[in-house]
């Protein structure tokens, strides 16, 4: 017996991957959005912060989830550690991207059930 493909609920949530070095002919890059996209239907990528800024602004009532990456997520990350403990909207700052897709389908999963309630 084959098994059904699990459905998922209409997403009412956007996430986006935000990486200035992003290639996607690059073997790790692929890997990473299939991993994503086993989580998500969609995932909005950019290159810079700029892109990131601008689609969440376009988006204001979304809840969003924003994967930053590469040289921006390296370069900052002891920085954004503390940061994160002072806002409550980060949760967390992880650095494989198995960690962040555990976390983001939890976080989904929460988002979805708020969303029926």
């Amino acid at each position: 017996m084959s098994q059904q493909p699990r459905r998922r609920l209409p997403e009412n949530y956007m996430v986006i991957w935000v990486d200035e070095n992003m290639d996607m002919t690059n073997k790790d890059c692929q890997n990473t959005m299939d991993q994503l996209r086993g989580v998500v239907n969609q995932v909005s990528l950019c290159t810079t912060a700029d892109e990131c800024i601008q689609q969440l602004n376009e988006n204001p009532e979304e809840i969003s989830f924003v994967i930053s990456s590469g040289a921006l997520g390296q370069h900052l990350k002891e920085q954004h550690q503390v940061w994160a403990q002072n806002w409550p909207k980060i949760k967390g700052v992880h650095t494989t991207i198995k960690h962040i897709c555990e976390k983001l389908a939890i976080a989904i999963k929460q988002c979805n059930q708020d969303h029926i309630s």
